[in-house]
């Protein structure tokens, strides 16, 4: 099963894992790191944002380090199976791609600064796969949570697409989505959460492109 189609292509709804009406596992009360709440509730004021780019172990500690954002966690979203585990995600029978969930202050740092984190942190023009690491848990995706989010990521995509373009990279795949009811943010094992924190010498395989990404190119406010 690992080594199916699914690692290169999506599955469709009928084709995914059945998965679960509830959590397989518990999932830690607070962040190693910045010990505040995994999964809530978070204080007024503060806003969320999810984003796939690549093994989220890697992609998880570059969000943690940002001054401004109060709490991350990884897990898996835009898939089909309800409640995946990590091997059923990885097996490319759920569809869901590895995400990180940011919980920020958008008084200290705003959605455009997370935006311009995520496009300079991995290479979002390589579909279903980032760096050595292939299948399609591994795409690049920014799921929105208003619309002025949305609109801030579709801004930022095409600012970004040209830059690499400019300096010869191919196209942006990223998928835009909203994270709505069809795309459930559905919190990872234990052991996922704040890995490098955990492991300092483990594997980390993000890696961007060495393109800058232009800001101030779309609303700061969600």
């Amino acid at each position: 099963m690992l080594f199916s189609r699914f690692k290169t292509q999506l599955p469709t709804p009928e084709e995914a894992l059945e998965g679960r009406p509830e959590r397989a596992f518990a999932v830690p009360d607070r962040h190693t790191v910045l010990g505040n709440p995994l999964l809530g509730p978070y204080p007024d004021g503060l806003e969320v944002a999810d984003f796939g780019l690549g093994c989220f172990w890697g992609a998880e500690r570059k969000f943690w380090q940002a001054e401004g954002v109060w709490t991350t966690l990884v897990g898996y979203q835009g898939g089909h199976t309800p409640n995946p585990t990590y091997e059923e995600v990885c097996s490319g029978h759920t569809g869901h791609t590895e995400a990180v969930r940011v919980v920020y202050d958008p008084a200290v740092i705003p959605y455009t600064s997370l935006l311009k984190l995520f496009w300079e942190s991995h290479d979002p023009t390589q579909g279903f796969r980032q760096g050595n690491d292939v299948g399609t848990q591994y795409r690049s995706a920014i799921y929105t949570h208003s619309p002025a989010q949305q609109q801030a990521a579709e801004a930022s995509r095409d600012a970004y697409r040209t830059a690499l373009h400019t300096s010869g990279h191919g196209d942006i795949t990223t998928e835009i989505l909203p994270a709505d009811d069809t795309r459930p943010f559905y919190p990872a094992e234990g052991y996922h959460q704040q890995y490098l924190d955990k492991n300092p010498a483990g594997y980390c395989g993000i890696g961007g492109t060495g393109v800058s990404c232009p800001v101030g190119v779309a609303p700061a406010g969600d």
